[in-house]
């Protein structure tokens, strides 16, 4: 069963609040969030996406991992979807869970293809040079620069896999 799509006037309010994340202190952000989340009920995927974004950009990082996953769980969907899958990979990168993120990241690339590609291939490499794969890392950054220049698209694509063919990366255990 989905849940409800929140309401374009809970969005505009949503969108509010983040625009006064820098100016709030956190504990009254996160009450703030907690509270306008709680608007589309407890266990709403949407509402627990944006409550773990809320404590992710204040640094209760571990707070947040386990709301990015019960909003996975719960069935979050759409654009919110990846992004809580590049935000949970991202944090778990920060919190030293290296392993889990790289692995989330490439079944999200695996997954299909949209206009957040590029945000999953930088925080891949992110990850990627924090596990000590660099030149994996800078293939994967390269991959993604490559659909952004105006220009010499296809030679950064190539270099990418020349980068990989030289320097496999490593087997994965199985």
């Amino acid at each position: 069963m989905t849940s409800p799509v929140p309401s374009a006037a809970w969005e505009q309010r949503l969108a509010a609040l983040w625009n006064e994340l820098d100016t709030t202190p956190p504990a009254a952000f996160h009450a703030r969030m907690d509270a306008l989340a709680g608007e589309l009920g407890a266990a709403h995927p949407v509402g627990l996406f944006e409550r773990g974004g809320a404590r992710d950009s204040t640094g209760a990082e571990a707070e947040a991992v386990v709301l990015y996953r019960a909003a996975l769980a719960g069935g979050l969907d759409g654009s919110r979807r990846r992004q809580a899958v590049i935000q949970l990979a991202s944090t778990l990168r920060n919190l030293g869970e290296t392993a889990e993120a790289i692995a989330l990241l490439e079944a999200e690339l695996a997954r299909g293809s949209d206009e957040l590609d590029g945000a999953v291939r930088a925080f891949l490499g992110l990850a990627l040079t924090s596990a000590g794969r660099e030149r994996e890392a800078v293939a994967v950054l390269l991959t993604a620069l490559s659909g952004y220049l105006p220009r010499y698209r296809r030679s950064t694509a190539a270099y990418a896999q020349a980068l990989l063919a030289e320097n496999p990366p490593p087997a994965r255990p199985g």
